[in-house]
C-alpha cells in the first residue's frame, strides 16, 4: 500500500532540523550541515557521489531503505535552492548537479511559476504554486501506487503533518545541539495527530526513531 512518508530527516538533540540564514555557503543554515555527519560516510551516500567505498551497518541500511519504493518526492523551495522571489532565469537547477539522486518526479512547493526542469537519471522538477494539497495530488498520480517521500525543509514537513497527510516518519537524531534554527515539532500535537507508535534503533552515529500512527 502506498505511504506518504518522511524518511532520513535529521534533527538535533534540541529538535532543530535546519540552522538559521540559509545561503549558497550554508545550504542547511548555520550549523545545519553538521546534523548529517552520520550519513556522509555511509556506503549508500558515498555511492550517490560516485564513490565505491563507505561504511555499512545500521546507518547505511536506513539511507538505503529511504529510497526504496519511492515513486515521487515533494520538497519545499528552500530545499531546492537558496533563491527567493521570482525566478529570474532557468539557470538554477538544484544543489545536486546534472544527475540528482531522486530519479523520480519531484514536486517543489513555491509561490512563483516555473516550467518543469528535466534532469538526467529520470528526475524532473515540477513547480507547484497551489499548495500542499495540490502537490500531493500531483505526486500521487506520478507515483502510480508507490510511496511519496516528503523532503525538507522543516516548514514543508510541518505543513504536511498539520494537514494530517503523513503516514510514517523516520527521524535520525544527531548527537549535537544547534541552539537555534527551524524547530520541527514546535506547536504540533503529535499525539492528537495519531502518532503513538514509536520505535527506536541505535545506529553507529545517530539514533533512529520510526513514528507511525496507531
Amino acid at each position: 500500500m502506498s505511504k506518504i512518508k518522511v524518511t532520513n530527516f535529521t534533527i538535533s538533540l534540541d529538535g532543530f532540523g535546519a540552522g538559521t540564514n540559509q545561503s549558497m555557503k550554508e545550504p542547511l543554515g548555520i550549523g545545519g550541515e553538521e546534523l548529517h555527519t552520520w550519513m556522509f560516510p555511509t556506503k549508500r551516500f558515498r555511492a550517490m557521489g560516485g564513490k565505491n567505498d563507505g561504511t555499512e551497518g545500521i546507518d547505511n541500511d536506513f539511507v538505503e531503505k529511504a529510497f526504496e519504493n519511492v515513486g515521487a518526492w515533494i520538497m519545499g523551495r528552500n530545499m531546492f535552492g537558496p533563491i527567493r522571489g521570482n525566478w529570474t532565469d532557468d539557470e538554477w537547477k538544484g544543489w545536486w548537479g546534472e544527475d540528482p539522486p531522486y530519479h523520480v518526479p519531484v514536486f517543489v512547493l513555491t509561490h512563483y511559476e516555473r516550467k518543469p526542469v528535466k534532469m538526467k537519471g529520470g528526475t524532473t522538477f515540477h513547480f507547484v504554486t497551489t499548495g500542499v494539497k495540490s502537490a500531493l495530488e500531483e505526486a500521487k498520480k506520478a507515483a502510480d501506487g508507490r510511496d511519496i517521500r516528503i523532503g525538507g525543509g522543516v516548514s514543508t514537513i510541518r505543513q504536511f503533518l498539520q494537514a494530517g497527510y503523513v503516514d510514517e516518519i523516520h527521524l535520525a537524531i544527531s548527537p549535537l545541539f544547534l541552539g537555534s534554527g527551524e524547530h520541527l515539532f514546535s506547536g504540533i500535537d503529535m499525539l492528537n495527530l495519531g502518532f503513538n507508535n514509536i520505535q527506536r534503533i541505535e545506529g553507529e552515529q545517530a539514533t533512529h526513531i520510526i513514528i507511525t500512527k496507531g
